[in-house]
């Protein structure tokens, strides 16, 4: 049989390279005589680079950045040149993601995305003439006000000191904003995420994602506030545009996905960015669909599988994929907290969950590969034909 092994990272334990990895030594143990493609996946946050490197190749430009709270840090960008045409890759979590932070540091009221911004200014100082940006796990909860200033949109000192500062801005603060948007209008901006949220709102960054960050419901509060000034201020250097069709004003702090990663969508947006499916960019930068083409089971797996996994992340998109081919899906999760109603609807055939109680949950983070693989072997007897 035909296996391809398509997870996403086990956030926190291990990445998607090392979740693949770990569920095929499993697979090869407990179902020896089948054939085992590898495809490390992810949905734009972290991990985006070394699953694309992992496909594709291309070169790595290392570049000192400054993290969510301005100190220097080591970040990547992944260059590409196919068909004549230089594209790079971006994982803004490198930057500004939750990771960089200790428990005690996570505060989005001054955490900053003025690393994504250089990081965007040395994509250009590559030549590249496509920069895609991977949203997702971020830190911060500024709008995208930090990589402006990078990208010499108004002074530092304003933009960049995390989102509450934004309530404080003058009038004048992105002054320089219209300039970068005439300096980047040549680079086709691609804004990848799993994340439809608008700006503001009950279903916006400081709502549903900023709590995750470190704020309390008054911080969030606080944020949503200064997230609102910030438009405004904007407002006043980038009038809405207009529906051709219905003549209704289009807002970019509505439009899906201006939410994701505190609103760095909202940020890219308004440098002319266009938002894309994250793991449906990934899945057509590695060729996932002729993949599924040989394929006879595909496996598919990340830490927790649960309602968010059902939104634009890459279990959802996999099962997606692998119906429109009729291929069956089975998903090893750290922990799986899905119905079999809803998982079915995806198409997926069988869920299978590494950890059940607190006992094989602590087991399970004590050795994550190793739980991981030895589970993956008990799934391969069950889904692999026996050989005499």
């Amino acid at each position: 049989m035909r296996v391809l092994i398509a997870p996403d990272c086990f956030t926190g334990t291990l990445s998607a390279v090392q979740a693949a990895e770990a569920i095929a030594d499993g697979w090869r143990r407990g179902a020896p005589h089948d054939h085992l493609t590898l495809v490390p996946l992810s949905d734009g946050g972290p991990g985006l680079l070394d699953v694309l490197t992992n496909a594709l190749g291309g070169t790595r430009v290392l570049v000192t950045v400054a993290d969510p709270l301005g100190r220097p840090i080591t970040a990547a960008i992944l260059i590409l040149d196919v068909g004549g045409r230089r594209t790079a890759y971006i994982e803004s979590a490198q930057a500004c993601g939750l990771h960089l932070l200790s428990e005690v540091e996570r505060n989005p009221m001054v955490t900053s995305s003025y690393g994504v911004g250089e990081l965007i200014d040395e994509a250009v100082a590559q030549d590249a003439t496509r920069v895609v940006v991977g949203l997702g796990g971020s830190g911060t909860n500024d709008g995208g006000a930090g990589m402006l200033a990078a990208l010499g949109a108004g002074d530092p000192d304003a933009l960049a000191v995390g989102g509450a500062h934004l309530g404080e801005l003058g009038d004048d603060a992105l002054r320089g904003l219209s300039l970068v948007r005439e300096r980047l209008g040549a680079i086709e901006l691609v804004v990848a995420t799993d994340v439809d949220s608008p700006l503001l709102g009950l279903q916006g960054a400081s709502a549903i994602f900023a709590p995750q960050k470190g704020a309390t419901p008054e911080m969030a509060q606080e944020l949503e506030s200064a997230l609102g000034h910030f438009t405004e201020v904007v407002g006043r250097v980038v009038p809405s545009g207009r529906d051709l069709l219905t003549g209704k004003e289009i807002r970019l702090d509505r439009q899906p996905g201006a939410g994701a990663a505190g609103g760095l969508g909202y940020g890219l947006l308004l440098l002319g960015g266009h938002r894309v499916s994250g793991v449906q960019t990934v899945l057509e930068a590695v060729g996932f669909d002729a993949l599924l083409g040989v394929a006879d089971l595909v496996v598919t797996g990340e830490g927790t599988f649960d309602w968010q996994s059902l939104q634009g992340k890459v279990v959802a998109g996999v099962a997606e994929a692998a119906l429109a081919r009729a291929r069956p899906t089975v998903v090893i999760a750290g922990q799986t907290l899905v119905g079999r109603r809803d998982s079915m609807a995806l198409g997926i055939s069988g869920t299978y969950a590494v950890a059940e109680n607190p006992e094989q949950i602590a087991a399970s983070l004590a050795d994550p590969a190793g739980t991981l693989s030895r589970r993956a072997e008990n799934v391969a007897r069950t889904w692999s034909p026996r050989h005499p």
